[in-house]
């Protein structure tokens, strides 16, 4: 019976109605354990899936459903938050395939005591505002995300700090002189890195510091591509992998042996097989887990070609919203 009501919830959906809602806060949480339950609850009879993580330092996630799931979590969190960092894009089909709540030390590890971003941020950029701000030539733009997601796209003329982990963040910016880069613009995905990166860069002495509000996915919807200063796709922290202007589904795919984003070019690689490796992870992977890959998918083809989901194997395939 609970099998059946299991499948129920991860395939009962008008597909072509999937919301996904991404949204965090930084605020003071001293009740965030006893929210985990709740919000799980909440979640579970919805039918909403995804990831939500909560710490002290506030709340951040990723989640999808129907319309009216997803309309009455947020009516639920604002009930709680007052101040929610909330964007909505949409979804031809279920994007995450269970429903975690995790508690966290912080919402998004930068791994440094004392930040705080509800008490100190930098300066907020409208997208509208942001291709003005960012083509001045005494501005540094940096990109805080990871390598792997400013390698398929990011802003013309950015700084790749090329970091694999938002943790090192701050050893890239002692390597950054205060006396000659005096005004400092940032962008991530969503706006949470930034607020978090802006209020250490404060911390350590940089005095101007900008952030565009609302992260990429803002800019994407709302700024048109023929204005755009965005080149290549966004990856996001979901099945879609990649979106593109107008937060439309890009071409990238998620090998599944690393989870390196790749390129229609990059399937094109010898290297490249479907659903265990790829021309990053290929060398490395040794022939028993090569093995069990293989044996994953092939039951997970099988299970597509009897109509059904090989839900184990999709569920081990879900994307943190964060690193």
């Amino acid at each position: 019976m609970r099998l059946a009501l299991r499948l129920k919830s991860l395939y009962s959906y008008d597909m072509s109605k999937i919301v996904v809602a991404a949204l965090y806060q930084f605020t003071p949480l001293p009740d965030f354990q006893v929210l985990q339950p709740r919000l799980k609850a909440f979640c579970r009879e919805e039918g909403i899936k995804g990831i939500l993580l909560l710490a002290e330092e506030g709340i951040n996630g990723t989640v999808a459903g129907t319309r009216e799931a997803i309309d009455k979590l947020k009516a639920f969190l604002e009930s709680r938050f007052n101040g929610l960092e909330y964007k909505e894009s949409w979804a031809d089909e279920l994007p995450f395939h269970r429903m975690k709540v995790r508690l966290k030390k912080e919402i998004v590890t930068l791994g440094v005591p004392g930040v705080d971003p509800s008490q100190r941020v930098g300066t907020y950029v409208d997208p509208q505002e942001w291709n003005a701000l960012i083509s001045d030539p005494d501005v540094l733009l940096l990109d805080t995300r990871n390598s792997y997601e400013v390698e398929i796209g990011t802003f013309r003329d950015a700084i790749n700090p090329k970091t694999d982990s938002f943790s090192e963040f701050p050893s890239f910016v002692k390597t950054l002189d205060k006396t000659k880069h005096r005004k400092i613009a940032m962008c991530c995905t969503g706006g949470i890195r930034c607020e978090k990166a802006s209020s250490y860069m404060l911390s350590q002495g940089f005095e101007e510091v900008y952030h565009l509000k609302g992260g990429i996915l803002k800019y994407l919807e709302t700024v048109p591509s023929e204005k755009s200063l965005w080149e290549g796709e966004c990856f996001v922290f979901d099945g879609r992998v990649a979106v593109a202007h107008g937060l439309d589904k890009g071409h990238y795919d998620l090998c599944y042996g690393c989870r390196h984003p790749l390129s229609p070019e990059e399937k094109e690689s010898p290297l490249y097989e479907r659903g265990v490796s790829c021309s990053h992870c290929s060398p490395t992977l040794t022939p028993k887990k090569r093995q069990a890959a293989r044996h994953r998918q092939y039951q997970e083809d099988l299970a597509l070609k009897r109509g059904r989901k090989h839900i184990g194997a999709e569920m081990t395939r879900t994307i943190p919203p964060l690193p």
